[in-house]
């Protein structure tokens, strides 16, 4: 094995390995809950914060346990939804404590740890995706069936770094109105999704039709019906629409969260239909899921006699995190003989993105073996012509390749997603 040779060497070391502990630390943290939602939308002043606010209360009205996490950094709307603008969080040794809103829903937004609410964040990319890290990593949410994520509008860094930290078993819920200048932008949101891996559990439209104060009459102010006719044409589900009511207006300025301060009206009918819907829909994909992985997956050979197959390894072992591994184990492999002609090994590069496919690539590699990784590393693999295989079971990298071989390579799940 290699051996470092400087000061830098060894400091890209400890840099790796504590990245590892964090991915560790946070892979701890969400394993206890059980479902993400993210609600996303490609165009602001949508209502999209009104709806998270509504689904995550909802959600906790029908006995589930909820959390509602908001990652807008430059515009944290939840705490004067939920009249929380006063609330400061405590830190605990079991980590950082949501607030909670009446008794029944935890909460964390940037806004609780800002000085005054006319305090601009001026903060770049990383400076984003770290807080955000720390409010899934550092906040103590405890065991939750949900985690409501309101993000800013856009497909920019938080929607990014929060479907990056949780992987592709965060789904994604995208609010429109009925224009079509909104439409437009929300179809970006399912695309992002679908690249990002991520499964959209549908669209909801918002602001579609006004209810009259004194008559109660439906009036189509921005027309309706286009939030359904974009969802059928980008083939995910339309789980309803809400009017435009001023109701709802008046209960997020004065911090009522409609659906409870509401029950009996229209509109909060309409709110409660699209809670069971979303929730049958995660039902749905968690079935197909469970279905797939039961099927046991079909490893496709590589016609080639000779193989250059990598494996990420962390101890000498296989190591889960693609990203995260100290070293690389370089099998040059016999297939048509099935034997290993020799094995060396090389210290990772740093990880950054797309530095370990490329170099991957300049190694000659023609195919990668690996526990876990995440979908952008895999197409990036992929568009250099080399194949990959996650879910690897196994220790030493000299038995993961004499099984593979063999054709007795053990596959599971992707143990990790980011």
């Amino acid at each position: 094995m290699q051996k470092d040779h400087c000061g830098s060497c060894s400091t890209d070391k400890n840099a790796q390995k504590q990245q590892q502990q964090d991915m560790e630390k946070l892979k701890k943290r969400l394993k206890d809950i059980h479902h993400t939602i993210v609600v996303l939308s490609g165009k602001g002043g949508v209502g999209k914060s009104t709806v998270a606010a509504n689904l995550a209360v909802g959600l906790a009205l029908e006995g589930y346990k909820v959390g509602l996490l908001d990652v807008d950094v430059h515009g944290p709307s939840i705490p004067r939804l939920l009249n929380l603008k006063l609330e400061k969080p405590i830190v605990k040794n079991s980590g950082i404590q949501p607030v909670m809103w009446d008794n029944t829903l935890k909460v964390m937004s940037l806004g609780f740890l800002l000085p005054d609410d006319k305090e601009a964040v001026i903060w770049r990319g990383p400076l984003k995706m770290g807080v955000i890290k720390q409010f899934l990593e550092d906040v103590d949410w405890g065991e939750l069936d949900f985690l409501v994520v309101d993000c800013p509008p856009g497909t920019g860094d938080e929607p990014l770094s929060v479907m990056q930290l949780i992987g592709s078993s965060a789904y994604a819920l995208v609010v429109t109105t009925p224009q079509a200048v909104a439409l437009d932008d929300v179809r970006k949101s399912i695309t992002f999704c679908r690249r990002l891996n991520n499964p959209v559990i549908g669209v909801i439209e918002n602001m579609s039709g006004f209810i009259c104060p004194k008559c109660k009459e439906v009036v189509d102010i921005f027309k309706s019906g286009g939030g359904m006719k974009m969802a059928h044409e980008m083939n995910v589900n339309f789980l309803g629409s809400i009017p435009i009511d001023p109701e709802i207006v008046m209960s997020g300025d004065e911090g009522e969260v409609f659906i409870k301060s509401h029950p009996d009206s229209e509109t909060s009918k309409y709110f409660r239909e699209i809670v069971k819907k979303v929730v049958e829909e995660i039902r749905k994909f968690e079935e197909e899921k469970a279905k797939k992985a039961k099927e046991k997956p079909k490893i496709e050979k590589i016609d080639k006699k000779e193989l250059k197959i990598a494996i990420p390894i962390a101890d000498g072992k296989l190591c889960n995190h693609f990203g995260h591994c100290e070293q690389f184990a370089f099998a040059y492999v016999d297939q048509e003989n099935k034997k290993i002609k020799k094995i060396e090994y090389l210290d990772s590069p740093p990880h950054e993105p797309g530095v370990i496919p490329r170099w991957i690539a300049e190694q000659g590699t023609d195919l990668v073996i690996a526990g876990g990784m995440g979908q952008k590393a895999m197409d990036l693999l992929n568009q250099h012509g080399i194949k990959v295989i996650v879910g690897a079971k196994g220790e030493k990298p000299e038995d993961i390749v004499r099984n593979y071989l063999k054709g007795t390579l053990e596959i599971g799940e992707n143990v990790c997603e980011h």
